[in-house]
């Protein structure tokens, strides 16, 4: 891991900027989750329908508090043998938390990263929105190669990295049921 890829990736990000990066599974393309108008330009380069919400990482719990909330029987013990780790999980949201963020649902879409890369960067910045790189319907990109086909010069940086061992987007789960939205095999609500 290059620190200074690191920093430099990390001031982009604190000044408006959208990334690529390397998650447990695809490169993803990040902002901050808070930024209207840098979550706007992903929307954009993906071609993403803003009613499917998108999905934040952070590098510990405690920097998706501002998001999440944890009242109402969600298991922390559930969440926690997960994380840090490749599950997504969707859990009510806080009020207040943006639309752009949770597009037509009542919770948001989170996971505390077990990727160095990506926790690294989320302890420099604070949580970021995580979304496959690729345009929606083409399969997402696993090497900063495959981002820049993709993208050409419309982001503002590329994090050098390799992905991790998983070969799929990460399996996303309701916190109040369980249920599995999307495992490796089928994406059933479109959060990649």
């Amino acid at each position: 891991m290059n620190r200074w890829h690191l920093r430099k990736a990390a001031r982009i990000l604190n000044t408006g900027g959208v990334i690529a990066y390397p998650t447990e599974a695809v490169f993803g393309l990040g902002c901050r989750p808070w930024d209207a108008g840098a979550v706007a330009r992903i929307l954009t380069l993906k071609r993403r329908d803003p009613a499917k919400g998108l999905i934040v990482i952070a590098a510990e719990i405690e920097q998706l508090a501002p998001l999440i909330d944890l009242n109402g029987g969600i298991s922390m013990d559930e969440l926690q043998s997960t994380w840090p780790g490749p599950v997504t999980w969707v859990i009510p949201a806080r009020p207040g938390v943006p639309q752009w963020l949770r597009g037509n649902h009542a919770g948001i879409a989170v996971r505390v990263t077990a990727h160095p890369v990506a926790g690294e960067l989320c302890r420099l910045t604070g949580p970021l929105i995580s979304t496959s790189a690729n345009p929606e319907g083409l399969a997402p990109a696993r090497t900063g190669i495959r981002v820049r086909a993709y993208f050409r010069d419309q982001l503002d940086c590329i994090l050098p990295g390799k992905v991790g061992d998983h070969a799929s987007p990460t399996e996303i789960r309701r916190a109040d049921s369980g249920e599995v939205l999307r495992s490796a095999a089928k994406d059933l609500i479109g959060l990649s």
